[in-house]
Formats: C-alpha cells, sequence, structure tokens
C-alpha cells in the first residue's frame, strides 16, 4: 500500500527560510519504503525549492501547492493558474477549511480546482471535515480521479489543538469509504512527534496531513520515521 506524509507549511517561511528547511531535512531524512514525503511551501518559494530539491536528488519526497485558481489560464488578477507551476509540483492541496473559513470557497470551487489540478496532471489532495457533512463529499465522489488523495482534517482537532482519537479517524475512515469514496484517505488534525505512531497503522488511512509539526525539520524528519 502506497503511503504518504504531507507537510503543509501555510503562510510560512520565505525562500531563504525554506531553503534552511531542506538543508536540515536531507541530513535527517531516512527513506521509507513506499513512504511518499510531499512538503507544500508557499507559492513564492515553489520555484526556488523546487530547483533544489531536483539539486539533492532526495528519494520519494515531491512538492505541492497549498492552492490553486478555479479558472485557467487568463485575466483573473491574483490567481495561479495550475499550468503555471507545472515543472514546480507533483501535488496541489484543495478546499483546506481554513480557505473555506477565510476565503469564502465553496464545493463548486472544489471542485473547479479539482479538474483544473488533475487537466494539469497533478495528484489533488482534497481536504474534508466531518464525513456526516455531506455537502464536502458528494462533490467529490463521482469525479472520475483515481489518484485523488482525500485529507480528513476535522476542524475541531486543528482549532483546538486536539487529535481525534484513532477510534474515532478509523470510524471516518469507513463512513468515507461507505459513500464510496475508495480514495486513498490521510489523518490530519494536530499530528506531533509524540502521537504520530498511534495514527499510522490505522485501517483505511494511507498516511498523515501535518501542519506546525512540519514547521520544523528535525520534527518532520521524526514523524518519517514513525512509518519504520
Amino acid at each position: 500500500m502506497q503511503r504518504f506524509l504531507i507537510g503543509n507549511w501555510k503562510s510560512y517561511k520565505s525562500l531563504a527560510d525554506a531553503g534552511k528547511w531542506l538543508d536540515e531535512f536531507a541530513a535527517l531524512y531516512q527513506p521509507v519504503t513506499g513512504l511518499s514525503v510531499v512538503i507544500a511551501p508557499s507559492f513564492v518559494c515553489l520555484d526556488g525549492l523546487a530547483g533544489y530539491l531536483r539539486e539533492l536528488a532526495l528519494p520519494n519526497v515531491f512538492l505541492a501547492a497549498q492552492d490553486i485558481s478555479p479558472f485557467p489560464k487568463g485575466a483573473y488578477t491574483g490567481a495561479v493558474a495550475a499550468d503555471m507551476v507545472k515543472g514546480m509540483v507533483d501535488y496541489v492541496i484543495i478546499g483546506h477549511s481554513e480557505r473555506r473559513r477565510y476565503f469564502h470557497e465553496t464545493a463548486q470551487d472544489i471542485v473547479n480546482k479539482v479538474h483544473e489540478t488533475e487537466d494539469a496532471g497533478f495528484v489533488p489532495i482534497v481536504c474534508i471535515d466531518k464525513p456526516e457533512e455531506l455537502m464536502q463529499l458528494e462533490a467529490i465522489r463521482d469525479m472520475d480521479c483515481e489518484n485523488m488523495i482525500i485529507a480528513y482534517s476535522p476542524v475541531d482537532a486543528l482549532n483546538f489543538r486536539i487529535p481525534e482519537s484513532p477510534k474515532e479517524v478509523g470510524k471516518a475512515a469507513g463512513l468515507i469509504a461507505e459513500r464510496r469514496l475508495t480514495k486513498t484517505i490521510v489523518y490530519g488534525g494536530s499530528i506531533d512527534v509524540e502521537n504520530a505512531r498511534q495514527y499510522v497503522n490505522i485501517a483505511g488511512i494511507s498516511g498523515l496531513f501535518v501542519g506546525t509539526a512540519s514547521l520544523q525539520a528535525s520534527s518532520f524528519a521524526a514523524i518519517c520515521n514513525a512509518f519504520l
């Protein structure tokens, strides 16, 4: 089974900071068979970091965009179209709860972004909250995108920095599968070095989606080792 560790840097780190992070991570990183490590820096870091990552040639380490435009290239001021990050990323995060909360993204926005991501040849990482909330799931359940990754990221776990119990995470994975979303599912929500091992072997879960703990190279490398 292919597994994933995804680190979302959010709106942190300049290009210089990102380069230092990658230097430290490269010194600590131990590749794990079957594990793809995905790092999502800000847009301003993508080009420079993509070039540096090619130089380092770290096995099974990839970049993701944190978001993408729901539109193709064109007259959309401030938007970054999927075609514009070709050669830099392999994955795109879509529909994070912060995008829905602060930027008022809708289910239709998410569908459009998935289409743009897939058309560009990237793997979409689609974030959802509670699987009982049908709108998020219904918007994507019938999309023909075999490589889609579902990032189950309950908002309460993010807001209160208390991870959902492994039992509840396993239950959520089952509910997602019941809705015929037979996609790869990763869990995100207050994962850190101390609790990561509790979540890597949950039935139906294929990896972790990490926020704060990915900002330090040492802690992110330690979470990689939880998959050993």
